[in-house]
């Protein structure tokens, strides 16, 4: 009997087995990849070969290079081959996932579903969306397809898993995505209720406008006329007061007007029909003929477009143009007005000029005058509500027909702008989208 091996004997041989299951596990890998196809083994017999089926080594280089898991399981649901995709997607070393009741990896609320596949699918093929439950509580959500085949060792069941993470998480973003899609469409329902509402208040400011708030001021105008009439003499100098007072009703009837006028423009937007440019600067050139008279203006009107808008808002927009070239003309200087238009490319605008409908090109239409003009740096006040520029007793208006100017080329999918020096004259532009 052979005494008790000593510490340097064991350490020899436990570095010799640790050198085989090196070897062994080298091996196996070697065949699961396909990298060998025959073995060559030293028995008692001598040396023996044992050659690998073609087409089982084929079959076993695709099932280990595959991206989904790939396991077979017996008819007690024992794992009897497992692909390294699927112990990677359960998290468990792929020596330890062979001969493990698949069931521990089905997700708790996948049991009873996957129970019936398992006891079913001997006579057909089956396909369920299934959660696997890997180490530490890994979840991967996939596709189990599973087939029963006939093998040398008896019938098995083999199951393809397609990892479905990345598609979960597509169809979630996809779901909070069209959350917040419904969210900000519900706001802006919100806000258009709002704005309709706003507009129905404008509607009705328009209408007390043009009614209400008219009636006292004729009356007060008309009061005034009598006394003038009348009680001339009796009051003196009070008709002087008398006087003022009527002018001040009138300058105020002209601004609820105006207000008026600015109102409708903002709520009303009807831009869809064919407007010829050159029909519509006749039409304000006939309405302000008596002016062009008196003041011996020479208005030149070039070939204009025809665009898509709204008749009565053009005929407004130009009307405040021509008639504001009109009024601010230099003392003793024959007033020149030319109308004319250009094509210019969307990159050729400057930046600072924001047309309200993007295009890629744009009708450009000029409206020059040689009056007195302004300074630049108040390009962007004379478009606001109520800004002049010009003391009331020097030049007569309310400061809203350039407001209505920028508002109507706004509607119109545009924007105005000028250019001007004092002394030098002015000349807006106007951008249409075509």
């Amino acid at each position: 009997m052979n005494g008790p091996k000593t510490y340097e004997q064991l350490v020899a041989e436990n570095e010799s087995l640790r050198w085989q299951l090196e070897e062994a596990t080298e091996t196996i890998q070697a065949i699961r990849t396909g990298q060998i196809d025959a073995l060559v083994v030293e028995g008692e017999d001598g040396h023996e070969l044992y050659t690998l089926k073609t087409a089982d080594q084929t079959y076993r280089i695709f099932i280990e290079t595959m991206n989904e898991g790939a396991v077979t399981l017996n008819k007690d649901g024992l794992i009897l081959y497992s692909n390294s995709t699927f112990a990677s997607m359960v998290d468990f070393p792929l020596s330890k996932v062979i001969g493990l009741p698949f069931d521990q990896f089905t997700g708790p609320n996948y049991k009873e579903e996957f129970d019936s596949l398992f006891k079913e699918v001997w006579t057909g093929n089956r396909k369920i969306e299934f959660t696997l439950i890997g180490n530490n509580q890994k979840i991967v959500p996939c596709q189990l397809s599973a087939t029963a085949l006939d093998l040398d060792g008896g019938v098995c069941l083999s199951m393809i898993l397609t990892d479905l993470t990345a598609q979960k998480e597509t169809q979630q973003l996809l779901k909070d995505n069209n959350e917040q899609l419904e969210q900000t469409n519900t706001a802006l329902e919100i806000s258009n209720q709002a704005l309709n509402r706003s507009n129905n208040n404008l509607q009705q400011f328009a209408y007390i406008a043009s009614h209400d708030l008219q009636e006292p001021l004729r009356k007060i105008q008309s009061f005034g006329d009598l006394l003038k009439t009348q009680y001339a003499n009796q009051l003196g100098d009070g008709v002087n007061h008398l006087e003022r007072m009527q002018v001040a009703a009138g300058r105020m009837s002209t601004l609820i007007k105006d207000l008026l006028s600015f109102s409708r423009i903002s709520t009303q937007q009807n831009t869809t029909a064919p407007i010829s440019l050159t029909g519509v600067i006749n039409m304000v050139l006939t309405d302000l003929e008596l002016l062009i008279q008196e003041t011996g203006a020479v208005v030149t009107v070039e070939n204009l477009p025809t665009i898509q808008g709204d008749r009565l808002q053009l005929e407004q927009l130009f009307q405040n143009l021509l008639n504001n070239a009109l009024k601010f003309r230099r003392a003793n200087v024959t007033p020149q007005i030319r109308v004319s238009s250009q094509i210019v490319v969307a990159s050729d605008i400057p930046a600072s000029i924001k047309p309200t409908r993007q295009a890629a090109t744009y009708y450009r239409v000029d409206v020059a005058d040689n009056g007195i003009g302004f300074d630049q740096k108040y390009v962007d006040r004379i478009f606001q509500v109520f800004q002049r520029l010009h003391n009331k007793t020097e030049f007569a208006g309310t400061g809203i027909g350039l407001a209505i100017c920028e508002k109507v080329a706004a509607n119109h999918g545009g924007t105005i702008t000028a250019s001007s020096e004092p002394g030098s004259g002015t000349t807006f532009q106007v951008y249409f989208p075509i």
